[in-house]
């Protein structure tokens, strides 16, 4: 505008106004300089840069389609199905105040660890909605891959659909896992065993036990496409890793896909080892001081995790990587983030340590303090690329579109945690579930109500966030579909 100078921030690279007083965004120059700054920290600022940012234009700065939901309504055929293929579900009402779904599981021996999990995945709102959808039919599937009723073809997800149909069906008795644990022995034989096992290696074995099984049903996709399985389009998210030369500052980024996020909690002051993560030698500020027994200690936050887990990381001496520019190895700096957060993020709490120098294993027993509603914005791959770049949107992060649905959904709500008592090799899990804003405490075959402070103070050992606001991208079929009509 005319009368308006305009400056420039040459260590941010980012518009002033002189007149306005304010941060002015120019979508051009904006693009170039994005385009500038990973040309020359990718390539090394050769010949072939200038090729690379004439080739990328600013029409990449564009979002993500969305539609608006939609709920589902049966026209007259569907009606007709429903009515002639279904039958309503008895009243619940037997003298028991808890809701439909929420039922206790028999112990069949130290299977502690699998019920716990099993109780946050039949409450897992997107994979509840899966399975009574009808979405993976067990007879269906078994029609499908030849096996008759008689014949066990050792598939977790129809055995999750046969599970969800018993729990959901309103009777109040325990239930009994039998035939889950089976398949899962089955699955997983290294771990077949009436002895304790840990439940976050429960969780991981079982959602690969589905996803080997679809694989094997279909065509494999990408495991960070979120689309192979109901898994993995569920828990499956993406983490994006850099790698920068401290010495020219060529960054090396890589992405990997996970189903959940392992967190190393703080050693207590005064301590005599390190966590295994090597991001233990920094500072801690997501921790609340307390005295205890007349000892000073410092309970860990979940944002305090999340804050070591994406903060820089220097690498040792011992650990230098080759510079592609430099063309010699040389320190670096290192620094995770979240490319793609999933629907469901599941958080493991690092509590069991085992080191091979002293031959011993231990439990973490500390507190960890965790929010109901959470907010991962700044711990993505977009909001630390600005941090680090300067304030501005990123045409492109190593994915054909921008991550502009992560930033819209970024926000969550717990509902289930994972606790463990005791001892390494002699404790006990429990799970609290939150329905309707009341906690239920899940243990084994007993079910209870508590009061949010007791899960406060229980030892978090996996907790489940969901996304409050889900988004959907509109479908090729629907958009011809509409066209055609």
């Amino acid at each position: 505008m005319p009368g308006h100078e305009i400056a420039v921030d040459v260590d941010r690279a980012e518009l002033f106004c002189c007149a306005c007083g304010d941060q002015v965004y120019d979508r051009d120059f904006d693009a170039a300089v994005v385009l500038a700054q990973t040309a020359a920290s990718t390539i090394g600022g050769n010949s072939s840069a200038a090729a690379l940012i004439r080739c990328q234009q600013p029409e990449n700065l564009r979002k993500r389609r969305r539609v608006d939901y939609r709920p589902w309504t049966p026209d007259l055929r569907e009606q007709a199905l429903v009515g002639n293929c279904s039958s309503p579900l008895e009243s619940s009402n037997s003298g028991s105040d808890l809701p439909r779904g929420l039922r206790g599981m028999n112990n069949l021996g130290s299977t502690c660890f699998m019920n716990s999990v099993l109780q946050a995945l039949l409450h897992t709102p997107p994979l509840r909605n899966y399975f009574l959808s009808d979405r993976h039919n067990r007879y269906y599937c078994q029609k499908m891959n030849g096996v008759n009723g008689n014949k066990n073809q050792n598939c977790l997800a129809c055995d999750l659909d046969d599970m969800f149909s018993a729990v959901f069906s309103g009777a109040q008795t325990p239930y009994s896992p039998s035939k889950f644990l089976f398949s899962w022995w089955q699955h997983a034989a290294n771990l077949a065993s009436y002895d304790q096992q840990d439940a976050h290696e429960f969780f991981i074995s079982m959602l690969d036990g589905i996803h080997e099984k679809a694989a094997k049903d279909r065509k494999p996709q990408s495991q960070g496409n979120g689309d192979c399985c109901i898994a993995h389009r569920v828990f499956s998210g993406i983490l994006r890793s850099d790698v920068m030369c401290m010495a020219c500052g060529f960054t090396s980024t890589t992405y990997d896909p996970c189903v959940d996020f392992s967190l190393d909690l703080e050693p207590s002051p005064g301590g005599s080892g390190k966590v295994a993560s090597t991001k233990s030698n920094h500072s801690c500020n997501g921790e609340a001081d307390c005295t205890s027994s007349g000892q000073n200690c410092r309970i860990s936050t979940l944002m305090g995790c999340l804050d070591r887990f994406t903060r820089p990381e220097r690498l040792g001496s011992d650990q230098k990587f080759f510079c592609q520019q430099c063309q010699v190895r040389q320190e670096s700096l290192k620094q995770m983030s979240i490319r793609k957060l999933p629907l469901v993020s599941c958080f493991h709490i690092k509590r069991f340590e085992h080191s091979s120098v002293r031959k011993m294993s231990r439990k973490v027993d500390r507190y960890l303090q965790f929010p109901i509603s959470l907010d991962m914005a700044p711990y993505l791959s977009s909001s630390i690329l600005r941090s680090r770049f300067g304030n501005r949107i990123f045409p492109f992060d190593g994915e054909d579109e921008p991550d502009t649905s992560n930033e819209m959904s970024s926000k969550f709500e717990l509902f289930a945690v994972v606790t463990h008592t005791g001892k390494l090799d002699s404790g006990h899990y429990v799970t609290y579930l939150r329905l309707s804003n009341q906690w239920y405490k899940c243990d084994d075959a007993r079910i209870t109500r508590v009061n949010e402070n007791i899960v406060r103070a229980a030892q978090a050992y996996m907790m489940f966030y969901v996304q409050k606001m889900l988004y959907y991208k509109a479908s090729e079929k629907l958009v011809t579909g509409e066209k055609e009509n």
